[in-house]
């Protein structure tokens, strides 16, 4: 059974990578939060084990620790973990800016080091189906594709006490790079890891009256001439979990749109449109984690590792340019 340690515990996804842990069939056996109170509440509520540091954390010597935690302060514990060899799934936002996550990903290179990113939709079907239209020559060059996430309001998070997310200087941006980054990962994944250039970029902030922005879309093209479109937002007009999710990309033979619970694929070489099982967003953490643990036994790299979160936030970077 993994042992897996969860560093940063006051992170408004900490519950999800518990719970995705334990749905993996792992044992979490550390929790920890620079907050004292913070960590003996999580402790206390699910039944884990308090560690009173990230040296303590680190001293327990877990499989694999989830690092989160503020932007400005998760670079440091990171490579502290780094450094002591653990593997880790470094949560994002996890620097104020790709200046402050690049010695990590250098850090990570020196060492050879497991480092996964949690960009849960990658586990979606979708891309289950791509990789196996693609490997029988059924998939055709992709012609474009759309990637959307719009979330409820941006008030959510001072509710699950993380207002610095709202904060630019801390956060270091709004809903494209909180949420976007999603969407970016996944163009640059369907480009094959080409960089990408920005066509056109556009934010919003008039909803809401906060200091980030509240809505951006993105144009990207592909050196091959794939069209990718981003959109992220804090604009979905309710609180509850959940929101505005679509994943869609058109390749020569295949049409897929992702929907989060529901998923279709369309070819047009046999004139099929089939229906794919689902993967719910809220249980694609779980998807993510055993697909790690399973990585990480084998030796094989993460799904979405370090280096691809940098490239991500690279290109975020000069989205915000074309709008500056």
């Amino acid at each position: 059974m993994a042992r897996v340690a969860l560093a940063g515990v006051g992170h408004w996804h900490a519950g999800m990578h518990l719970e995705a842990a334990r749905s993996a069939g792992a044992e979490v056996v550390a929790a920890w939060d620079p907050d004292p109170a913070v960590t003996a509440g999580f402790a206390a509520r699910h039944g884990v084990p308090a560690q009173p540091s990230i040296e303590a954390v680190i001293a327990a010597k877990p499989d694999l620790t989830v690092v989160m935690g503020r932007p400005d302060q998760v670079p440091a514990l990171a490579l502290a973990c780094i450094e002591a060899g653990l593997p880790i799934v470094l949560e994002k936002p996890a620097a104020v800016s790709t200046a402050a996550l690049a010695p990590l990903a250098e850090a990570a290179r020196r060492r050879g080091l497991f480092v996964a990113v949690p960009l849960p939709n990658r586990c979606g079907p979708v891309w289950a189906e791509i990789e196996a239209l693609k490997a029988v020559g059924r998939l055709g060059p992709v012609s474009h594709a759309q990637f959307r996430i719009v979330n409820g309001p941006p008030e959510r998070y001072r509710l699950d006490e993380v207002p610095w997310v709202l904060d630019p200087a801390i956060g270091g941006g709004g809903a494209l790079r909180n949420l976007g980054i999603h969407g970016i990962d996944a163009a640059l994944a369907l480009a094959g890891g080409a960089d990408l250039a920005v066509v056109s970029a556009s934010i919003d902030r008039r909803l809401h009256g906060e200091a980030v922005e509240e809505y951006a879309i993105v144009v990207l093209r592909a050196p091959d001439g794939m069209i990718a479109t981003v959109e992220a937002g804090y604009t979905y007009a309710s609180m509850a979990p959940g929101g505005d999710f679509e994943w869609r990309v058109s390749a020569g033979n295949a049409y897929l749109v992702d929907r989060g619970d529901a998923c279709r694929v369309a070819t047009l070489d046999d004139g099929r449109v089939r229906d794919l099982a689902p993967i719910p967003p809220a249980d694609r953490y779980k998807a993510f984690m055993a697909d790690t643990l399973d990585r990480l036994a084998r030796g094989a790299p993460p799904s979405v590792g370090i280096g691809d979160y940098l490239q991500a936030m690279r290109l975020i970077d000069r989205a915000y340019q074309e709008v500056a």
